[in-house]
């Protein structure tokens, strides 16, 4: 494990922050490994319940490193495939914190998030094709879902600049902070989320990535997992907490 990636882990929260400050957070070969690596770890350990990405103080990423890039270009087997497939098949929740640009993939991760905060000076582009590329991590099928294909076409084919006011009008960040607060913000929802009952996030976050079926198949699925739900230890302590009016205690589930 490179310094490149700093991670740290706090109150069931795995913290991932991208380190290369001087080259603009650019990612390389080593990096998408480490990531890849620390994501391996978030979902085979139980004690950790939500990760968190972050960037530097005045960036996120600057996308890909072009010199790596173009020395050791991605494929399926590559640590940017690694990154990209643990990041999009996350059981647990992945929450990101976004101060500066998010270029690339440093935008098109963010799709693979369950809750995105962002700073008022973030700025967001996908400029693949002016490199004469096409768009990744299945951004070409999330974007248009989130925002219609003409908004996305403008965003891929123009390769245009967006602001984080834009990005929380088209659904991409659920909220915009001052740059000084992010972190804070980031790690208070991260810590909200942590409390609650994991395995009803974990199911509640299958069935919102889950595509594939009808209205009467999804609601088909929500009640056979309701009634699984029921008779779970996490719904019994929640139900007792309630009647006993006091907080309830997930920690003891895993």
């Amino acid at each position: 494990m490179s310094n490149l990636i700093i991670i740290e882990e706090n109150n069931l929260i795995l913290t991932l922050r991208m380190n290369r400050p001087e080259k603009r957070n650019a990612l390389t070969t080593t990096m998408y490994s480490d990531l890849a690596e620390a994501f391996q770890r978030f979902e085979n350990d139980k004690t950790l319940r939500v990760l968190v990405l972050l960037g530097h103080d005045d960036v996120f990423t600057g996308g890909n490193d072009i010199s790596d890039f173009l020395n050791a270009p991605p494929d399926k087997s590559s640590p940017a495939a690694s990154f990209l497939s643990a990041i999009s098949t996350a059981k647990k929740p992945v929450i990101a914190g976004v101060r500066g640009p998010a270029i690339g993939i440093g935008t098109t991760m963010l799709l693979h998030c369950d809750l995105v905060f962002a700073s008022e000076d973030a700025l967001f582009q996908m400029p693949f094709v002016q490199l004469g590329l096409v768009p990744e991590a299945a951004s070409s099928l999330l974007l248009p879902q989130l925002i219609g294909h003409q908004k996305a076409a403008e965003l891929f084919m123009l390769g245009r600049t967006f602001d984080a006011g834009e990005a929380l009008d088209m659904g991409l960040v659920n909220e915009v902070t001052e740059p000084e607060r992010l972190q804070a913000v980031t790690m208070e929802r991260a810590n909200q989320l942590a409390q609650m009952p994991p395995e009803a996030v974990r199911q509640t976050k299958a069935l919102l990535k889950s595509q594939s079926e009808t209205v009467t198949e999804r609601m088909d699925k929500e009640i056979r997992i309701v009634e699984d739900r029921l008779a779970s230890p996490e719904a019994k302590e929640a139900f007792t907490a309630f009647l006993d009016k006091r907080p309830p205690d997930f920690s003891k589930f895993d």
